[in-house]
């Protein structure tokens, strides 16, 4: 009885430590995490003004930021135009130099034996109308230097202006010199178009020649003053020409101009004398050159 007891106690023991050892078996364990994921969600819907009671869909404000967009675009080439027209509007001047050729037939075959050669100086201020910017108007004063082409001294030889001439009470003058070497001053309006850096031009303009002729003169009754005589004639004329604007700020052009020269004369306020008959018409022609500087900014 007592050995049964003792085997049913180990067996027990047993039992209780296989259990046991099946208890401290490893067993995998799997942890699974919930994960929200948030996003945002936006919906169209119409905007109602409480104010006014106006509803403006999506399309509509898309809409009206286009026209925003080309209103401003609209703004901006307003503006560039107005600051062009500005710089337009404003006054521009500058500086010229230049050379050029005279031909002209008052002086008979003296003077078409040859052209003249010249050189000027001047100075001009323009502005575009305000009605169209690519016109303009151009007001120019210019001083030329003309060299002779023929030299008549009749001190030193026969030329067929030698003797004597009387003025209308009798009083004796000798031919001295005479040659076309002279200054010219001139005043011209000239009308621009301007397309690119291209200007065609057409002007008036209004010239003085001052040729002289020399005589010996009486003074106290003897034949010895060296005096001038001299025209003082305005002439009017035309001109034809083109510009071309390089660098922003250099002009070069080519200019054809004529004048009509009405009643020449050669004359001095002490002596009633005129070596021209009256009522004589004669022409100037002549091509220039030039390159402007324009000072204005």
């Amino acid at each position: 009885m007592l050995l049964r007891r003792i085997i049913f106690f180990f067996s027990v023991i047993l039992l209780n430590f296989s259990f046991a050892q099946k208890r401290k078996k490893l067993d995998t364990v799997y942890v699974y995490e919930k994960v929200t994921i948030y996003d945002t969600i936006y919906l169209e819907k119409p905007l109602k003004l409480k104010s006014n009671n106006y509803i403006f869909s999506p399309s509509k404000i898309i809409a009206k930021e286009i026209k925003d967009i080309y209103k401003e675009n609209i703004e901006k080439k307003e503006i560039e135009e107005l600051v062009r027209k500005k710089i337009n509007n404003r006054f521009q001047y500058g500086i010229e130099a230049g050379f050029g050729f005279k031909n002209t037939n008052w002086g008979g075959e003296l003077f078409r034996k040859k052209q003249q050669f010249g050189e000027h100086i001047g100075a001009w201020i323009s502005k575009s109308l305000s009605f169209t910017p690519n016109l303009s108007l151009q007001f120019s004063a210019d001083v030329y230097r003309w060299s002779s082409t023929f030299d008549l001294d009749g001190t030193k030889e026969d030329t067929f202006l030698n003797g004597f001439y009387f003025t209308e009470d009798n009083q004796p003058l000798l031919f001295q010199r005479f040659n076309n070497k002279h200054f010219e001053y001139a005043l011209q309006l000239k009308l621009l178009y301007e397309w690119k850096n291209i200007r065609p031009f057409t002007g008036v303009l209004a010239n003085h020649s001052a040729y002289k002729m020399q005589f010996l003169v009486p003074e106290d009754n003897v034949l010895d003053k060296l005096d001038d005589f001299k025209n003082k004639e305005i002439n009017i004329g035309f001109s034809l020409g083109v510009q071309y604007i390089f660098l922003k700020r250099f002009i070069v052009s080519i200019e054809y101009q004529q004048y009509k020269m009405k009643n020449i004369s050669l004359k001095n306020s002490n002596f009633d004398f005129d070596i021209f008959k009256t009522n004589n018409n004669f022409a100037e022609r002549k091509i220039n050159f030039g390159i402007s500087y324009i000072i204005s900014k």
